[in-house]
């Protein structure tokens, strides 16, 4: 269900593609603007950060993946990237550069609008606390504040995308039990399909980086992923 301040940016250079999909997002209860260039849409986000970006890849002057990476530097704006490139790699970027889903052109309107739900609820939704304290592996440290939405690791802050800390966020709920990348895919992008279960691998592989050298997440060969730290009373010391 929208929200009264639910507002979304379309950023499409086909004019009949950027306003049927405003029209059929207003019909859904949804603020709507549409921008035909990423210039146009700059100027907006400067001004006013939306709650959820449908951003095309291929725009007149310059690359949506280019201007959704420099977004995500600024600010936590969920991303649905909507395009015709739809070979793996192309999706796999997509996400890798943060995008909470994408969406291959031809697409059905409705298909458009679940997705648009979906992301919005995870974003509402996202209220899990593991702990009031730190969580501890080996002589390092983690806080995951869900509160404030802040990650200290060793006492820094990790900056994490909407994605990323979604997975972290689940895996830190199952504790030291195995989780697929099915279970990854279906509980933290609403989905659960084959193809993309490398996005997973990805989006660990991104994880683990910003975390730094303490072994946070375990790899079970062949099945997925388990987090490792302990509370205070079971640190390892």
């Amino acid at each position: 269900m929208a929200e009264k301040d639910d507002l979304i940016y379309i950023v499409e250079d086909h004019e009949v593609i950027r306003e049927g999909v405003r029209q059929y997002l207003e019909l859904s209860g949804y603020q709507v603007k549409g921008f035909p260039t990423l210039r146009a849409v700059r100027e907006a986000v400067a001004s006013q950060v939306p709650s959820l970006l449908i951003q095309d890849v291929m725009l007149p002057d310059g690359d949506g993946f280019a201007f959704v990476k420099q977004l995500k530097e600024k600010c936590d704006c969920p991303v649905i990237f909507m395009t015709a490139r739809s070979e793996e790699s192309d999706r796999i970027l997509g996400f890798e550069l943060g995008a909470d889903d994408y969406i291959s052109k031809p697409f059905s309107p409705k298909e458009l609008v679940l997705r648009v739900q979906a992301v919005l609820r995870r974003y509402r939704n996202n209220s899990f606390s593991p702990s009031d304290g730190f969580l501890y592996v080996n002589d390092h440290s983690m806080r995951f504040d869900e509160t404030d939405h802040q990650l200290l690791v060793d006492g820094q802050e990790v900056i994490l995308t909407a994605a990323e800390w979604r997975i972290l966020a689940y895996l830190i709920e199952n504790s030291h039990h195995l989780v697929s990348r099915s279970q990854i895919l279906e509980e933290c992008f609403d989905y659960a399909v084959d193809s993309y279960e490398r996005v997973v691998d990805t989006h660990i592989k991104n994880i683990r980086s910003k975390l730094g050298d303490g072994p946070w997440i375990e790899t079970v060969r062949g099945y997925g992923y388990r987090f490792i730290g302990h509370e205070k009373d079971g640190a390892e010391v």
